[in-house]
């Protein structure tokens, strides 16, 4: 194993983590009216329509193979019965509709935002960053998916060893090369999370479902009152 394999698969995961953590308690704690969309609905809302529901329902679905893909072991899918030709299958099949939906979504995401003016001026350095750490991310993704190309074995144990601090760099080492990319982008994701408006997956309206109502007099009802 050489140096480049410890830097990205031994220190970059625990560096994005600290930066991750750091980021976020530093984002709610000086930067809470920022913690927001920015949405840009007002300048554009034609191609938004279209472009943000591909791109949110495409990575909801996307999220999910990762969950399972990453957590879960071989061995337990097999134990239920899946097999392991069925499951890569499965994972072609849904994961590259997925990522198919999510792809065309940023790149109606992107050309909306560099085709309107007003929404073109409103994307921040920030944001421009984004896009393309995940232009890439999914990219290579995708790439991979299609591939067929085995995780099970190289990526998914790397993941895993991550969070019982025994970073298995070697099996990492074995994955194919858009795998590394894509896990690459992704930790630049991570990291770039608590300063963009991704930070706003984080976010629920709790506190709107106990609020006090808010009690409203018309004009004509507060001059009779006088």
């Amino acid at each position: 194993m050489n140096y480049g394999e410890t830097f990205f698969w031994v220190i970059t995961p625990y560096v994005t983590l600290v930066v991750l953590i750091g980021g976020l308690l530093w984002r709610y704690r000086y930067d809470k009216f920022g913690w927001t969309t920015r949405s840009s609905q007002l300048y554009e809302s034609r191609l938004l329509r279209i472009a943000s529901p591909l791109f949110h329902y495409g990575l909801v679905f996307v999220i999910a193979g990762h969950v399972i893909g990453l957590f879960i072991p071989a061995s337990w899918t097999e134990a239920v019965g899946l097999s392991d030709h069925a499951y890569h299958l499965l994972a072609r099949v849904f994961g590259g509709l997925a990522g198919l939906a999510v792809l065309a979504g940023l790149v109606l995401l992107i050309y909306r935002r560099r085709h309107y003016g007003p929404v073109f001026r409103a994307t921040t350095v920030n944001d421009k960053v984004m896009y393309v750490a995940l232009a890439v991310a999914v990219v290579a993704g995708l790439a991979a998916t299609l591939s067929g190309a085995e995780y099970r074995d190289s990526v998914s144990p790397w993941f895993r060893s991550i969070f019982v601090f025994r970073p298995d760099a070697e099996a990492m080492a074995e994955a194919t090369v858009f795998f590394k990319l894509h896990v690459i982008a992704g930790m630049v994701m991570v990291g770039l999370f608590p300063f963009t408006r991704l930070v706003h997956a984080l976010s629920a309206p709790v506190g709107y479902l106990f609020r006090p109502y808010i009690v409203y007099r018309s004009r004509l009802r507060q001059n009779q009152s006088l």
